[in-house]
């Protein structure tokens, strides 16, 4: 049993308002409860004999972060614990934004709870929102500041302020906890290049290249175009600095316990602040060590799920996601395995499922994407996924080669298929995306571009071609259908409501024009907003069908994240066919054409299935019921169906 699921039990049944001595009394259990197994992490880290004195700061440290926390969130911690796997229900649909390119900053973004009502959506990932340098800054992911707000998009007040509204309407907030690394400007860092020995052990710093010359035999390069290799030199202290990222971002040396510490006393700060979600990014990078790629180490493991059992003791309804873009199994062990199943994040990114949906764009088969999520290792029970068709990154082709090689295919070449399918290397290819971090030496690259572009509607607009915009309209909305009827939580790139196209204006600014990830980045459309009820265009058919399809979403019990998924071989490897909680009343057959032409399925297999009847099958997105005269059911291009069960 997991933690949290021990904590629900000890909460007892929901009641009236506790009083604050029954809310201590709580937090005194949940310290109790996870006492043993945050003692045996914090020790087997850092070893009992050198760190007990460390041990008791923690202590003291979860003492205070409860005391500090409002009274209001201390409550709306037990609401959520009587509910349960809150986050595994259906009814949320999110989206991710840039504040000051969606609206400008916190007080604006406050006025546009409106539009994410209109649209369905109730649980926003807002990027980086603290203080940053002023120049590069890796959109925001080079922090100066873990808690305190950046002053472009208002003041700490504004945020607070921001929380409670967002609690009010019943909107859930996802922010970005920068884990692995800082600034070189963060305070600590400063301290370190002032000649202070205390920061400058809160970072990985070497006097001359030996052991930076260790590390660099195994460890990959993230950015291999713009910040080749993993160490900067320092002239201020005369040392190398660790900086996996760019070489303004300073590695935090976890193998030390006052950084531990010092980074929990953020965490809590932050979810005192009413952050219902906390996205660990580059979780995987926590631990390094020599002759290893320094990822998804067993050490980086028992790390996140110190910081969580830790986070659970203080504030219980808040939870951990997991950015890490690695290989499915990996991904997957983010939730926690043996001793620590289900007691690390609570959600983490379906990478492999985004990734796979574009291999089918390309390819217009699914054999790979029904492959790849077949064959992901089980996540524990109260865990989920968060599904998405883009985001503010990259999109990576981190298939495992064996599948690709099972489907006759050479992995490299097919990786480079994609790439010039979709970076215009292909005059035939609709898409219009760039590449990202091509590394010449090993061929690898990743790609950028709006959902939009690769799918070819900035080229059937440039071309004003009708059809091949209806085409990219229905692409869009067949993808994000996919996702709304997956397990998990779907989450929408803001802009993908309304079709909006690459951004190409980062190439005139001296700090993005290097990083083409700020072509998925644009300045949101409020112009077209708008028009969306006057006018008839691309933008308007795609934001409401998008409206209708999270609203039906929402309207499905069989599409919660306690419900099951089967994928099914339809013997059409154009076709993408799955099933939700097909076991009961509640079923939805989810079908999917990626071909540019109409594809047929065996009207057998539904009937079978139990989604058609005499010939007849319901499909929920048109509210329709139709008959088949014969035994196939054609689906023309970019079709999506939802099929209801009889």
């Amino acid at each position: 049993m997991n933690q949290a699921a021990i904590h629900k039990i000890l909460a007892g049944k929901p009641g009236s308002k506790p009083t604050p001595r029954k809310l201590t009394q709580l937090f005194e259990k949940r310290r109790g409860a996870n006492f043993t197994l945050i003692q045996d992490l914090f020790f087997s880290l850092y070893p009992e004999t050198r760190h007990t004195a460390s041990f008791k700061s923690l202590q003291k440290l979860l003492a205070d972060g409860f005391k500090n926390r409002p009274a209001e969130l201390k409550h709306q911690d037990l609401q959520r614990q009587g509910d349960g796997n809150w986050y595994q229900s259906g009814a949320w649909v999110g989206m991710q934004l840039y504040v000051d390119r969606f609206c400008g900053d916190l007080k604006k973004l406050a006025e546009r709870i409106p539009y994410f009502e209109a649209l369905g959506i109730n649980f926003l990932h807002l990027m980086p929102i603290t203080k940053r340098p002023s120049g590069p800054n890796d959109g925001g992911y080079a922090v100066n500041s873990y808690t305190e707000i950046d002053p472009r998009y208002g003041t700490d007040q504004d945020f607070i302020s921001l929380t409670a509204a967002f609690r009010e309407k019943g909107i859930c907030l996802m922010l970005d906890f920068v884990v692995n690394h800082t600034s070189d400007e963060f305070p600590w860092a400063l301290e370190a290049k002032a000649g202070n020995l205390k920061y400058q052990e809160y970072y990985y710093t070497f006097p001359d290249r030996n052991m930076p010359d260790l590390f660099e035999q195994s460890l990959p390069e993230v950015f291999p175009e713009t910040s080749p290799g993993n160490f900067t030199y320092c002239p201020q202290m005369e040392r190398w600095v660790m900086t996996v990222f760019n070489s303004y971002q300073w590695d935090l040396n976890y193998t030390n316990p006052a950084v531990f510490l010092s980074m929990l006393e953020n965490l809590l700060e932050l979810s005192n602040k009413g952050v219902d979600v906390i996205r660990f990014d580059a979780l995987a990078f926590l631990w390094k060590k020599i002759g290893t790629s320094s990822q998804n180490l067993p050490e980086a493991h028992r790390l996140v799920a110190l910081f969580r059992l830790c986070l659970q003791v203080v504030a219980p309804g808040v939870i951990i996601l997991a950015e890490a873009i690695v290989a499915p199994e990996e991904i997957v062990a983010y939730f926690g395995k043996g001793i620590l199943e289900g007691n690390e994040c609570e959600i983490a990114y379906n990478a492999t499922f985004m990734a796979c949906l574009w291999n089918s764009v390309a390819t217009k088969k699914t054999r790979l994407l029904r492959q790849s999520l077949g064959n992901l290792p089980p996540k524990p029970d109260p865990s989920t996924w968060i599904n998405y068709v883009r985001c503010h990154d990259d999109i990576g082709l981190g298939f495992d080669d064996s599948h690709i090689s099972a489907l006759g295919w050479d992995p490299q070449t097919h990786r480079r298929f994609l790439l010039d399918y979709f970076c215009q290397r292909l005059d035939w290819s609709p898409a219009k995306g760039a590449v990202f971090m091509y590394n010449p030496f090993t061929g690898d690259g990743r790609i950028t571009g709006s959902t939009a572009s690769l799918l070819g509607l900035e080229r059937a607009l440039e071309e004003e071609d009708a059809l091949k915009i209806s085409s990219a309209e229905a692409k869009i909305l067949m993808l994000y259908g996919i996702i709304l009827a997956a397990p998990g939580i779907p989450l929408i790139y803001a802009g993908d409501e309304i079709g909006m196209l690459n951004d190409y204006s980062y190439m005139e600014e001296a700090d993005k024009m290097m990083d083409s990830r700020w072509i998925n980045r644009p300045i949101h459309d409020w112009d077209t907003v708008s028009g969306l009820s006057s006018e008839k265009n691309h933008a308007s058919r795609i934001y409401f069908g998008l409206q209708h399809l999270i609203a039906l979403r929402k309207q499905q019990p069989g599409l919660a994240d306690v419900c099951s998924i089967h994928y099914h071989d339809s013997g059409n490897n154009h076709l993408l066919v799955f099933e939700r909680d097909g076991e009961t009343d509640n079923g939805i057959l989810i079908l999917a054409n990626f071909d540019e032409s109409p594809q047929v399925v065996r009207t057998a297999l539904l009937g079978a299935l139990g989604y058609m009847r005499e010939g007849q099958f319901h499909n929920l997105i048109d509210g329709k019921t139709k008959k088949v005269r014969s035994g196939l059911l054609e689906l023309p291009p970019a079709e999506l169906l939802w099929l209801r069960k009889y």
